[in-house]
């Protein structure tokens, strides 16, 4: 792990425990336009969302525009987009897409109208307030637990991550992810930044909810932390009625 990483994870202290609360979850409602997302919230969720190879490869995903990831792919970014009240971000993502979704909005219609107009937190200590001018940005620089706690506690929809591989690892690690969407690509890359970091502190379990092909044979998958996590390292387990 890199000195920034672990500088990172650190401003992640256990200071407060955020778990990843379960949502009720109601009807989707077909129809034209953006899917409307019928749930009762506790709090808002973590939601997190990349483009992955078959080895679990996130990092710079230009290879997927040799894919047709189909209309099926394409609603699947634009339902999650359009469900969520923010988008919260690492640095070089969120540079990457300020560079680029300004001028890149007339010709994504409602996608890009919104990527442009959604709230934006993005977690840096180097940012600079006149780097943050994407819209409606707030820096998150310091107690991003505090603060991300403070998030999912006012927020009613989605706050989503994209990219953000960094961030995405410092999460995983803390428990703080309540949905990975992820779009895999029928492609081994062999190198880059992968979704989960190498070291857990103990392996989480999680729930497939959601799986489809789309286009040329990308599959579309949705997991939610299991109800049910493994005992950490060390930890008695107790298997009652059982010899």
């Amino acid at each position: 792990m890199r000195a920034s990483q672990r500088k990172f994870a650190r401003n992640f202290r256990a200071e407060l425990s955020i778990g990843a609360e379960p949502v009720r979850v109601g009807s989707e409602k077909a129809g034209t336009g953006p899917a409307i997302w019928h749930r009762e919230v506790e709090m808002s969720r973590i939601v997190v969302t990349e483009f992955m190879s078959l080895d679990g490869v996130i990092e710079d995903p230009r290879w997927t525009f040799q894919f047709d990831r189909g209309s099926e792919g394409d609603k699947f970014k634009f339902d999650e987009l359009f469900a969520s009240d923010a988008l919260l971000l690492g640095r070089v993502t969120y540079q990457g897409f300020a560079q680029a979704w300004p001028n890149m909005a007339e010709d994504n219609g409602e996608f890009g109208i919104r990527m442009n107009s959604i709230p934006k937190y993005v977690v840096s200590a180097t940012l600079a307030d006149a780097e943050a001018n994407w819209g409606d940005t707030t820096v998150i620089r310091e107690d991003a637990v505090a603060e991300i706690a403070r998030l999912k506690a006012q927020a009613d929809g989605d706050l989503l991550v994209e990219g953000s591989g960094q961030l995405v690892h410092a999460l995983s690690q803390h428990g703080l992810v309540d949905e990975y969407r992820l779009m895999v690509f029928p492609i081994v890359l062999g190198a880059g930044q992968r979704l989960f970091p190498d070291v857990l502190s103990q392996p989480a379990l999680l729930t497939l909810t959601e799986a489809r092909t789309a286009g040329g044979g990308v599959l579309l998958l949705r997991y939610q932390p299991a109800a049910t996590q493994p005992p950490a390292a060390g930890q008695q387990v107790t298997t009652a009625g059982r010899a």
